[in-house]
C-alpha cells in the first residue's frame, strides 16, 4: 500500500474542501481529483492508499483513493482521475513546505488519523486556527 500527498491550492480549511468536493461530485460524478501525471505505482495506491491533503501549509486530512483512471482534460490532453471516497478523515496535523504536483507518501511516513491509537489526544477539540498555528510552530 502507498499514499499520495498533494497541496489543496486555494482551499481555506477542511470544510471548504468538503464544500468544493460536494459540488464536483454532483456536477460530474464520481468524486475525483484530476492531475496531470498518472502515478506509476497506481496499483499500490488503490490497494488501500489515500491522498493526504495539505491545507494552509499543513497536512490535516486524507481521503481513500478508490480508483485511478486515465482521463482527459477539457482540451483533450491526457490526465489521471483519482476517484475518491467522499469521507474526509482528519489526521494529526503536520507542517509541510510547498511543492508542486503530488508526491508518494509511505505508510510509515503518513500522519496518524485523529483518534487512532498513538495519535495525539484532544487535538481534535482545538479550534482549527489554533491547530494550524500550533502546527506551524511545530508544537503539534
Amino acid at each position: 500500500m502507498l499514499h499520495l500527498i498533494k497541496l489543496a491550492v486555494g482551499v481555506r480549511d477542511i470544510a471548504h474542501l468538503a464544500e468544493i468536493q460536494a459540488g464536483r461530485a454532483v456536477a460530474d460524478p464520481p468524486l475525483r481529483h484530476q492531475t496531470r501525471n498518472f502515478p506509476k505505482r497506481a496499483e499500490e495506491i488503490v490497494a488501500g492508499g489515500s491522498i493526504y491533503w495539505v491545507i494552509q501549509r499543513a497536512v490535516v486530512v486524507r481521503q481513500r483513493v478508490l480508483e485511478i483512471r486515465r482521463e482527459s482534460w477539457d482540451d483533450g490532453s491526457a490526465c489521471a482521475g483519482l476517484v475518491l471516497d467522499p469521507a474526509l478523515v482528519r489526521v494529526a496535523a503536520r507542517a509541510m513546505k510547498p511543492f508542486q504536483g503530488w508526491r508518494y507518501l509511505s505508510v510509515a511516513d503518513a500522519p496518524l488519523d485523529i483518534g487512532a491509537p498513538g495519535a495525539a489526544s484532544g487535538v481534535d477539540a482545538l479550534p482549527a486556527d489554533m491547530r494550524l498555528a500550533l502546527t506551524h510552530l511545530a508544537l503539534l
